[in-house]
Order: C-alpha cells, then sequence, then structure tokens
C-alpha cells in the first residue's frame, strides 16, 4: 500500500472583487461518508472541471466525482484577470512572444482548441456576454519601449498571417477616457470572462450528471490493490484512477518537488460607480479590458453592469515559498494599485478599491507543464505558466483523454515536452527570483 500525505491545503489570500460579485446558483455540497467512483478529480477550477466535461464526453456512463478544499470559484480559478488567450505570451520572459515559428503554431492552435471547448461550455450552460465575451483582446503601451514591444509583436503576427489592429493614442482615450496611453495592438481571438461566474456556471452544469462536493480538503491519498482512496475530514472516495488538478499545490501532493516556482500575483478592483456621463467622462466606454505591452505591466479592465461600473487592476508579484501573504502585504499592494490607477484615471480618485487580493500562478522554468500519469492511475494535470484560463483548460482536456486511452493529435504534441527543470536551492531561488521580478518590473516601469 502507498500512502501519501497532503503538506498544505490552499488558501484564499483576500476575497476575490470578481467572487464578491458573483453569485452561484447551485447549493454547496460536502463530502459527508464515502463514495465509490470510476473517476475521482481533485480541484474543480479550469483544469479539473475540464478534466470533468471531457470525460464525460469520453465515458458517459461512468461515474465521476470532483472534490475541491474550498467553493468553486473563491480559489485561484476565481483570481485571475479573465482573459482566454490564444495567442501566445511568456510571463516568465516578461516578452508577449514566442520560441520557434512551429512551436508558435502549435501553441495556438493548442490554446484555440481549449477556447472552442470552453465555448461550447459556455453555449451548453447558458452563459451571458458578461460571463463568456469572445471581444479579443489589447495589449496596450503607455511607453515608447511599450510601442516597439507592440510593433514587434505585429511583425510576429503579420508573419503568421494572424490578423491584427494597431491603436493610436486617440482611439485610445476614445476606448479608455485615458491620455494614459500611447498606443494599442488588438488580436481578435481572445475571450474575456468573468472568473468567478464562468467556472460556477461550468460547475452549475456539470453539476446535473456528476458529483461535486466543495469545502472537503484532500488530506491523505492512498493507493491499494490497484485502487486509490481520498481522505477527507468527513469521508472519503475510492476510484481506480485520479486527475489531480490543483495547479501548484501538485508538489504539496508529493509530486514535482523542487521544480515548480509560486508567484503571488496581486489584484484590486474598484467600488461601483455610475456608468453614465461620470464614468463615461473618466473612464471611457462601458467595457474594455487592457493586457500590457510589457507583461510585467498592469492589466487593467473596465465592466459594467445594472448601470454601474468597477475597474479592476492586477500588477505587482512576488515569488514565496509560503501558500499565505500577509494583510500587511496585501495593503501595500493596494498602495501600488492605487497609484497605478490614479495615473491613468485620475478622475477616479475619490472612487475607493473594494477588494485586494492575491492568486498564486505556477510557472517551471523551461515553461512545461507538470503533466502525465505520475503515478499508476494518478495523472497530473499542473502548473499552467502564467496562462491558467486556458492553458488548465487544455490540461485538463488532456489528462482524460490521456487518462482514457484516447488518441488525438492535440495529445501526441502536448505530451512531447521534458519535466520541468529542478529550480537552485532556496535561498537561492528565492533571492534569484524575486531579483529577476524587480528588475523586470522596474523595466516595465509606467506600464505597471
Amino acid at each position: 500500500m502507498i500512502t501519501k500525505s497532503v503538506k498544505r491545503l490552499p488558501v484564499e489570500n483576500g476575497i476575490s472583487g470578481w467572487e464578491a460579485i458573483s453569485q452561484r446558483s447551485f447549493p454547496v455540497r460536502c463530502l459527508d461518508g464515502n463514495v465509490t467512483a470510476d473517476w475521482l478529480i481533485i480541484g474543480a477550477g479550469f483544469a479539473g472541471l475540464s478534466a470533468a466535461r471531457r470525460l464525460l464526453e469520453l465515458r458517459p456512463d461512468d461515474k465521476i466525482v470532483v472534490i475541491d478544499a474550498s467553493e468553486v470559484g473563491k480559489g485561484t480559478s476565481g483570481r485571475n484577470s479573465g482573459f482566454m488567450i490564444d495567442v501566445p505570451h511568456n510571463l516568465s520572459s516578461s516578452e508577449y512572444s514566442s520560441g520557434g515559428a512551429d512551436a508558435t503554431r502549435i501553441e495556438m492552435a493548442q490554446n484555440r482548441s481549449a477556447i472552442a471547448f470552453a465555448s461550447e461550455a459556455a453555449a451548453e450552460y447558458g452563459m451571458s456576454r458578461e460571463t463568456f465575451d469572445p471581444s479579443g483582446k489589447i495589449n496596450a503601451a503607455a511607453t515608447a519601449r511599450g510601442m516597439k514591444l507592440n510593433q514587434s509583436f505585429g511583425v510576429s503576427l503579420k508573419s503568421a498571417g494572424e490578423k491584427h489592429t494597431f491603436l493610436d493614442a486617440a482611439e485610445m482615450r476614445d476606448l479608455t477616457g485615458s491620455d494614459y496611453y500611447l498606443g494599442g495592438l488588438y488580436t481578435p481571438g481572445a475571450v474575456l470572462i468573468q472568473p468567478a461566474d464562468y467556472i460556477r456556471e461550468f460547475a452549475a452544469g456539470l453539476s446535473r450528471r456528476i458529483d461535486i462536493f466543495e469545502r472537503s480538503p484532500i488530506t491523505a491519498l492512498k493507493r491499494e490493490n490497484g485502487t486509490w482512496t481520498a481522505v477527507s475530514p468527513w469521508g472519503r472516495v475510492t476510484a481506480r484512477k485520479v486527475i489531480l488538478g490543483v495547479n501548484g499545490h501538485i508538489d504539496d501532493f508529493g509530486h514535482f518537488r523542487g521544480r515548480l516556482m509560486h508567484i503571488f500575483a496581486y489584484a484590486s478592483m474598484t467600488a461601483a460607480f455610475p456608468s453614465d456621463d461620470f464614468g463615461r467622462k473618466v473612464s471611457g466606454r462601458d467595457g474594455w479590458a487592457l493586457l500590457p505591452a510589457d507583461a510585467m505591466g498592469a492589466t487593467v479592465r473596465k465592466i459594467t453592469s445594472g448601470g454601474q461600473s468597477r475597474i479592476a487592476i492586477r500588477t505587482k508579484y512576488t515569488y514565496d515559498t509560503t501558500v499565505t501573504v500577509t494583510g500587511r502585504r496585501l495593503a501595500k499592494m493596494a498602495e501600488a494599485h492605487r497609484k497605478s490607477l490614479d495615473a491613468r484615471f485620475p478622475g477616479l480618485k475619490g472612487i475607493p478599491f473594494d477588494h485586494c487580493w492575491a492568486g498564486r500562478i505556477c510557472l517551471s522554468l523551461n515553461h512545461v507543464p507538470a503533466f502525465g500519469e505520475i503515478e499508476e492511475g494518478l495523472f497530473s494535470a499542473c502548473c499552467e505558466n502564467g496562462l491558467g484560463t486556458v492553458k488548465s483548460t487544455l490540461a485538463g482536456m488532456m489528462a482524460a483523454e490521456l487518462a482514457t486511452g484516447t488518441t488525438s493529435r492535440h495529445l501526441e504534441k502536448y505530451m512531447d515536452h521534458p519535466e520541468p527543470s529542478r529550480l537552485p536551492p532556496e535561498p537561492f531561488a528565492w533571492l534569484g527570483i524575486n531579483s529577476v521580478i524587480r528588475l523586470q518590473e522596474l523595466r516595465a516601469g509606467r506600464e505597471g
């Protein structure tokens, strides 16, 4: 018999603004007792829920159980900025770029497969345009360097035959109401989601056909006679095959230790303000979404619903070996967000932040996922490398195919990667990674 204790459980650092303004349509159900299933999926985020949906397509008669330590939408899946991006970018290198041309084409095809999968789910589960909006994205430039990055990105897009449009300062001002931006680069293939709503509505749709247990942390995994048992304080789930969709927490399950970087990303969301003449005067159109031309800059989104608008801003990163950040750290990041927002939208200086939060991103040094059959009957769909909405969706799809023995061209390509590289030992990793982050943020300048 093999028994592995789970080292740490997830922690929610601050209340995500997306989760705070979201409403769920189905009740929380906790594990209470012992359950037997054909499939157990641990983690009810993008990877876990996507794996469950793909399993339903491949094994519609099998019993599937999804279990999560928290509530759907409260974890990392409800804490991101809500961009499902088809054209790749690389957070680690602080550039929106690619490797070789062939690798870029493969990555774009995989991303678009994940977006198509998500689109089908959105249609089936009746998601609104506010939840799932295929409106494309804009890389916004606030500096001369940012403009050069966008120009270079445009050259790459043109050579790949990808549609794109450059926006000048006047067009950016018309969109955002701000004089801050010098220009932008629009690409049409991205989808904007309200991440907490998306993940909750996805789970609600699945819950009609599978069991989803929340507030049920797994404290140990045991394997005996070819069967896995996941132990929770209030019950157990037994299944022959298990898919781990826990992102960076995979190392707390005893796998890929010393190979994954845990980066905290910080975000804040304003209180609601009227979307009428005041809102349009100080912040432009009712809805827009900007990624920074330099990936270490600020991601900014404006959302409007029911005559009220809000702006969410994400910038600043730290590498940490803990799963928690202090209230003092969050307050410090909120101050940085305030300065960044006020520089862009001076007319919003009187509008406070309602929420500031942190979410953990998982990266590997060589930008590969923590994926595959890691023990007999145990599959990992983890390490999203900074683009969790799409990469984790894809990983969940691929894990379901791998676990069922399903062949596909996407799985064949997805499997063609090495293991995540080893990190330097601590404290050298902490010092080195945080130093790189600080240098990249300094280089980003007004983009942040």
